[in-house]
């Protein structure tokens, strides 16, 4: 079995409305790592999807006068679009509105039923239909008259129905357990000391069906009462394998999950709910879920009333996908909340971009052109500082590996974008122009040390700006199969004999 198989998953979305900069950010996350994985010589199952059951689709639907599945096809549609707007890699789109996800999610409730992990009682208490959620009474407030969920600030109501539930409790020590002994489970840590402390605090049985509608799936057997609309969506991550086909290639290749990213708003279904589910269902269990935090507008959390929503697809409209990706990345920390402003956008464009990488690409490629027949010299004999310019760069791969595989993509886009002014600033100091005419042996051993930079950097920012870095290395006729983590010490990657191609501005300086 090939040990190198990577599966990522981004949140299900919940189509009740259009994109947004949340949506946005997840998926480029989940992107930047598959593709970077994918660089380091991984097969990567990437996952991406909607979910489109529950109470609020189904209100949203008759508030619109539409049949439900039909509202959820043009909603679903609206994110798929979204999959291309933001360039995404994405092997597979999952909606829970298929039929491949109904039999997975069949086969998990009858694991649970078998386990003996489901019994039928009479739920009472609180639920938020905007989060499909449960809350107990002392995560729940009054305001203006209305109750509302201290987590969220959605509205909840009081709720009396027959119901399902899941012995959630009986899992409360071995999760404890399953926290202790791995303790990236779940990440950043301050996420999983949350999850921590609020399981020490003893867990309540989970109600998992409802009656009061009927859009969601059917109990098997018992056809009054729909699914909770999280066992439902979370079973999405095995049903896009093929599950319950175990002995299915992609279930044995990709499951367990290596990496969930989702919302700190959803992290308490897939810490403490989905593994509880699996271990009762005798399934492996994902190997990290990693919770990042909000995307706030000028320090505020996004809403309607405050007039301060960004939307993803109007600045990709104006900007630039490639410009997008590179400014979420390198401006949020992921785990922490992340404040966003146009005003910052342009100031990246203008300064790391166009000033930095940009820059130094065309200056690079013009002098190339004007001075050595539009051609990479060949490599003579580099100079001191040319040597410690590229070998910087390949002694931080592992470093650079870490990084991703710790989730750290803030300080990843950093370091790269650090090589390009290092180089930048050794093309200023190493005046290429002032050796034509008295030492062109050492003018090509700069511009080479320079362009194998360039090479470096572009590869590296392929997970990135895929768009922009591929531009760089087809300039350099670098090909595709030499476009890895792997190529990066290879010196014979670089193509001495064909002209570079076409230059171009390939980031227009933001006003």
């Amino acid at each position: 079995m090939d040990t190198k198989n990577y599966y990522i998953t981004t949140p299900i979305y919940y189509p009740s409305g259009k994109p947004h900069m949340g949506h946005a950010y997840s998926s480029i996350v989940a992107d930047v790592i598959a593709r970077y994985k994918r660089l380091e010589g991984y097969k990567v199952y990437f996952l991406t999807g909607t979910d489109e059951h529950g109470l609020k689709i189904q209100r949203e639907a008759e508030k619109n006068k539409k049949d439900t599945q039909k509202f959820c096809d043009e909603l679903s549609e609206k994110f798929k679009e979204l999959t291309k707007i933001l360039n995404l890699s994405n092997n597979d789109f999952i909606r829970t509105t298929e039929n491949r996800h109904h039999k997975s999610v069949e086969d998990l409730w009858n694991k649970l039923v078998q386990s003996g992990d489901i019994y039928l009682d009479k739920y009472k208490g609180w639920y938020s239909v905007s989060d499909e959620a449960y809350y107990d009474d002392d995560e729940i407030e009054e305001k203006e008259g209305l109750k509302i969920s201290k987590l969220s600030g959605s509205k909840v109501e009081w709720v009396e129905e027959e119901s399902y539930f899941f012995k959630l409790s009986a899992w409360n020590k071995k999760l404890l357990d399953v926290y202790k002994s791995n303790p990236s489970f779940i990440l950043p840590v301050a996420r999983k000391n949350e999850v921590v402390k609020f399981v020490e605090k003893g867990l309540k049985d989970l109600s998992v069906s409802r009656t009061s509608f009927s859009w969601g799936i059917p109990v098997p057997k018992n056809n009054k009462h729909i699914i909770y609309v999280w066992l439902d969506a979370l079973t999405n991550y095995l049903s896009a394998l093929n599950y319950p086909d175990v002995s299915s290639d992609l279930y044995k290749k990709y499951w367990p999950a290596d990496l969930h990213i989702i919302g700190k708003d959803i992290l308490r279904f897939h810490a403490i709910y989905w593994p509880a589910f699996l271990m009762a269902a005798k399934l492996p269990l994902p190997k990290r879920i990693f919770g990042h935090g909000w995307i706030l507008s000028d320090e505020k959390k996004m809403s309607k009333s405050l007039g301060n929503i960004l939307d993803p697809l109007d600045i990709i409209k104006n900007y630039g996908i490639d410009q997008l990706r590179y400014y979420l990345i390198k401006e949020v920390s992921l785990g922490n909340d992340g404040n966003v402003s146009l005003e910052n956008l342009k100031n990246c464009i203008n300064n790391d971009l166009a000033n930095n990488y940009g820059n130094l690409c065309q200056r690079v490629f013009a002098f190339l052109k004007k001075n050595c027949n539009n051609k990479i010299p060949k490599n003579t004999s580099l100079t001191n500082e040319g040597k410690l310019l590229t070998n910087k760069l390949k002694k931080d791969i592992k470093k650079l590996n870490e990084f991703i595989n710790e989730q750290d993509l803030n300080n990843y886009i950093k370091q790269v974008i650090e090589y390009s002014f290092d180089s930048n600033k050794y093309f200023n100091d190493s005046e290429p122009w002032s050796l034509k005419k008295t030492d062109v042996k050492k003018m090509n051993s700069i511009l080479y040390s320079i362009v194998e930079q360039i090479k470096n950097i572009s590869i590296l920012l392929l997970p990135i700006m895929p768009i922009s870095a591929n531009k760089i290395l087809d300039i350099i006729n670098v090909k595709k199969e030499h476009r890895n983590i792997g190529e990066i010490d290879n010196n014979k990657s670089l193509n001495h004999d064909k002209e570079l191609g076409n230059i171009e501005i390939l980031f227009k300086k933001v006003e």
